[in-house]
């Protein structure tokens, strides 16, 4: 089991795997908890010094200038809280709110938020409980931290909101806790606004998507590979030589992808005598296209990353020189556009993917049977599935608006500029399911295609994605209820049983198709 040092950089791999519902152990090292302490007795200095310090012993937002008698700050913290968990929307999954706890864990074990050490132990102890706590999506504008959905989250530290068990049985935290052996705390001064300082449940939202958009990156090339095998398309345009002079490293790599996974294939031969120049740009034009959306994918890894190891407190304790400042760690922008420009990565892949879906039925174009069933007329074939991929792809085009292009002022004047960074990650979250559901649909339509041209052996890779999905799925033999075999290709995908490694497709001594 993969073990966690809070306070510690998370690598991308840790991430990953609390991303994807790994189970993981977490640590409370010593380094952090020295910082921690420190960082505590610095709080704790301010507040009997009596110097005026935001949210230790002022009020917040607007509120700043209401100074704060030292034996309320308890009683700030908890209402603070109690006042800002006012969310809306589903819950949160269970994997998204895990990540979400998590990353609050991890910045406050960077030792600037002046939280006591029991704070910490008390969040590791949830989390490794299993229990979690319900978190509704809506209600962040993604500045001055996920307030609401963060509150939410932190409720039950003082014996309020609601928990929702391993099995997902949801009771009052009041009632959960005793089951989990678990007292609620009384907060001090400074902890309840440090537990919703920050942008994690926004993070979280976009690191889920992330952990699935890594999956359908290396789909996106596998499901192409089998259209081009299907339509018999030329493999020409995926020689080494064509990205070498164009070197955008996301085309350089599906490039590499697509001349693995067709490596021995017999299409070529089928060329020798053609009179096709060339092929349609879905086609010939996978691996500037979809690897521009690898490109923003690797730009979208990089804030994420960075924002899971940040310190996102307000105001920032710094024990070493005994001082705090007041400033922006909070604020989402840095991650919100880069969540919206992942939005147009997931429209190239599934624009590209519905284009070829579309090439695939149609006669004049694939030279394969209308809508790729053997009898058409009395049946429709593929004809609908490539109507629902047209929907989807038309959705992503209204997501892909971008949410931090707008702000709105909250907080009496005092909170002028937002990120909208929650917006983002939640479509976000929503365009990768559109899209793993168009490609989904693309590899069953590629599937069918090559059920008309299987004297010819496809590349390996792309045959043996045919071989996945046949273990699931038979030909379309006359028209049947397609619903639920759709979903299957669905979860098929998701599961990453498309990526290179699960295929095994080697990397390696792959020749340049010339």
């Amino acid at each position: 089991m993969r073990q966690l040092q809070l306070g510690e950089d998370l690598s991308v791999d840790d991430l990953l795997a609390v991303a994807r519902g790994e189970s993981v152990r977490i640590k409370f090292g010593r380094d952090a908890l020295r910082r921690v302490k420190e960082s505590r007795a610095t709080v704790e200095s301010i507040v009997k010094a009596g110097r005026p310090v935001y949210g230790v012993n002022t009020g917040f937002g607007a509120l700043a200038k209401e100074k704060i008698d030292a034996q309320d700050s308890g009683t700030l913290q908890k209402n603070l809280l109690l006042s800002h968990a006012a969310g809306c929307g589903s819950d949160l999954s269970a994997n998204e709110k895990r990540l979400a706890l998590l990353l609050r864990m991890h910045s406050l074990c960077r030792g600037v938020s002046g939280v006591r050490p029991a704070v910490i132990r008390w969040m590791m102890k949830l989390f490794q409980s299993g229990w979690l706590p319900r978190v509704p999506e809506k209600g962040s504008v993604g500045a001055c931290g996920d307030l609401a959905p963060l509150a939410h989250l932190a409720l039950p530290l003082i014996g309020v909101g609601e928990l929702i068990s391993p099995d997902g049985k949801q009771m009052s935290s009041a009632r959960a806790l005793k089951k989990i052996g678990l007292a609620p705390i009384e907060l001090a001064a400074k902890e309840g606004l440090a537990l919703i300082n920050g942008v994690q449940v926004s993070n979280a939202i976009g690191l889920c998507a992330w952990a699935r958009m890594r999956v359908l990156s290396e789909s996106a090339d596998v499901i192409g590979a089998l259209s081009v095998e299907a339509v018999q398309g030329s493999h020409r345009p995926f020689d080494a030589r064509v990205t070498k002079v164009r070197p955008h490293p996301g085309a350089k790599e599906t490039s590499a992808n697509l001349r693995r996974l067709l490596k021995g294939s017999e299409v070529a031969k089928a060329h020798k005598d053609c009179d096709r120049v060339q092929d349609p740009y879905s086609f010939r034009c996978m691996p500037q296209v979809h690897g521009a959306a690898k490109d923003a994918l690797a730009v979208l890894e990089k804030a994420l990353v960075i924002e899971a190891n940040s310190a996102t407190d307000n105001p920032i304790i710094f024990s070493g020189q005994g001082d705090s400042i007041s400033a922006g760690n909070f604020h989402g922008q840095p991650i919100a556009m880069p969540m919206d420009a992942a939005v147009n990565a997931c429209c190239a892949w599934g624009n590209i993917s519905e284009r070829r879906v579309a090439t695939l039925i149609h006669p004049a174009m694939s030279g394969l049977p209308a809508f790729l069933t053997p009898a058409p007329g009395l049946n429709s074939g593929l004809m609908i599935p490539q109507v629902v991929a047209a929907a989807l792809v038309s959705e992503n085009k209204i997501l892909a608006h971008p949410a931090s292009a707008d702000s709105v002022t909250t907080s009496a004047d005092q909170e002028d500029h937002v990120s909208m960074a929650n917006s983002a990650a939640r479509k976000l979250r929503e365009a990768v399911t559109n899209t793993e559901r168009v490609l989904a649909i693309e590899w069953h339509a590629a599937c069918q295609a090559r059920e008309f041209n299987r004297g010819v052996n496809a590349g390996v890779g792309a045959e043996a994605a045919y071989a996945c999905l046949r273990r699931s799925i038979p030909p379309l033999k006359k028209d049947r209820y397609m619903g639920p075999e759709l979903d299957r290709a669905h979860a098929l995908l998701a599961s990453g049983c498309l990526t290179l490694r699960r295929l095994d497709v080697r990397t390696s001594n792959v020749a340049h198709q010339k």
